[in-house]
């Protein structure tokens, strides 16, 4: 297959392209390489997929109508792989038009420049946010997502409605995938496993929201991928599936874990809850299960230590 992968420089888009090459298919990445995080750890992230084969690659705004129909008829997908965004809950609350223009706009190039071109298999990064401050768990991909918490989620949700008139009047293929806290080598600097791994080896302080007692379903890179692989595969209407490890984790807890494989203690600055962060993230994966065979397979302290190792690498 040839699959065309928005936003493969980044964290999860150069792991899951890297599988791709190995795995056979033609790739071919589109990102613009903007400075949210440094532009050399992305530049990096390409090189590291050019070793799984060969790489077509094009700088460019996914908004750009006008190169991305260039870029899609010079490659020629079959299936399109929607990872690029503009990520992170508390970065949309200081540029909302940001994002909606890089997440709701981008989205709807992407998916009319795919539909004029009869490209019909399109996989969307969408995010747990978009179940907000829910009140039951686990979270379940019926479950009502109308009230949004901060700009960021509201964006996915966004994309997820583009997505479904889509496949509704068209015909198209379309999964969209809610990622739950995904962390592992190659994560963003700013993402709270890396940092915390970094400032508590160095011996700096690091800052925990709230008391510690927040829940977040953390995700090992490898079990995203495998989810990922696996919808670019599958034959059927619009669907949404939740990709989490089902074992949410206190705040806390993986502050302790982290202390655990590194051997030694965080220094702990204790801050206010931040605006638009949620009690907890915790993903039913059932249906992941019964039409992906997703079957999460890395525990936390196992994917710390993988980290650790990354960033000792360095």
């Amino acid at each position: 297959m040839r699959i065309l992968v928005t936003g493969g420089a980044g964290f999860i888009g150069s792991h899951v392209s890297e599988s791709l090459l190995r795995a056979g298919h033609a790739v071919a990445v589109l990102d613009d390489l903007n400075d949210y995080y440094p532009v050399v750890q992305k530049l990096h992230n390409l090189n590291e997929i050019r070793k799984a084969g060969a790489l077509e690659f094009e700088q460019g705004d996914i908004c750009d109508v006008a190169k991305v129909g260039r870029f899609m008829d010079r490659f020629q997908p079959d299936a399109i792989l929607h990872l690029a965004a503009r990520a992170g809950v508390r970065p949309s609350l200081k540029d909302p038009l940001l994002y909606q223009r890089v997440n709701c706009e981008g989205t709807t190039v992407l998916l009319e420049t795919a539909r004029q071109r009869g490209i019909r298999r399109f996989v969307f990064a969408s995010s747990s946010s978009v179940y907000g401050a829910a009140n039951r768990v686990p979270f379940c991909e019926d479950d009502a997502v109308q009230r949004p918490i901060s700009p960021y989620a509201a964006t996915k949700i966004a994309g997820e409605a583009l997505c479904h008139a889509h496949g509704h009047l068209y015909g198209m293929q379309i999964s969209c995938l809610r990622f739950f806290t995904v962390y592992g080598p190659r994560q963003r600097p700013d993402l709270a496993i890396r940092r915390f791994i970094e400032r508590i080896q160095a011996g700096q302080p690091i800052q925990m929201f709230g008391d510690g007692s927040a829940g977040r379903d953390y995700t090992y890179i490898d079990d995203i991928v495998s989810g990922i692989v696996s919808a670019l595969a599958l034959e059927h209407p619009f669907e949404v599936f939740n990709l989490g490890n089902a074992r949410p984790v206190l705040l806390r807890e993986m502050i302790a874990t982290i202390e655990k494989v590194i051997g030694r203690a965080a220094i702990i600055e204790q801050m206010p809850v931040q605006p638009g962060d949620v009690p907890v993230t915790f993903a039913s994966i059932a249906k992941a299960e019964a039409t992906l065979g997703y079957r999460p397979a890395v525990g936390l302290e196992d994917g710390v230590r993988r980290t650790v190792e990354w960033l000792a690498s360095l």
